[in-house]
């Protein structure tokens, strides 16, 4: 029972997959515009995070369309396969948990920020008024 329950969620992954892309794009919000001074101010910030994600996890697409709404040059991760990746998500985020923030600040001090509405949060508060 517990390999057919495995294998109809896998399928139901590929089936849906496509379509929650499909979707993403079509209802991509417009970026917000700033002038080019301050949009390169806002990419330097950027550059200190990564968002480690999975291609159709909903709550990662919601965090992606945040990031698109605020113009913003996230370093994007594909966390879902087993390999370095994942592997420093687990060790040093504390989960394999997605969509999950990695900030990192001048000083090199790493904090690991997981869930959705805490991730846009914190981007709306950082970056909206810039």
């Amino acid at each position: 029972m517990k390999i057919f329950i495995r294998y109809f969620f896998k399928g139901l992954r590929v089936i849906l997959g496509p379509v929650m892309l499909l979707k993403e794009a079509i209802t991509r919000p417009k970026g917000m515009t700033r002038l080019p001074a301050a949009q390169e101010q806002v990419d330097q910030q950027c550059r200190s995070l990564v968002l480690y994600q999975y291609k159709t996890c909903p709550f990662c697409i919601k965090v992606r369309q945040e990031i698109s709404r605020l113009s913003l040059k996230i370093q994007r991760v594909d966390a879902q396969h087993e390999g370095r990746d994942r592997q420093e998500l687990l060790q040093r985020g504390g989960h394999a948990k997605v969509p999950c923030l990695k900030i990192t600040d001048s000083a090199g001090n790493t904090q690991w920020l997981y869930d959705s509405e805490k991730i846009k949060a914190y981007l709306q508060a950082r970056f909206v008024a810039a």
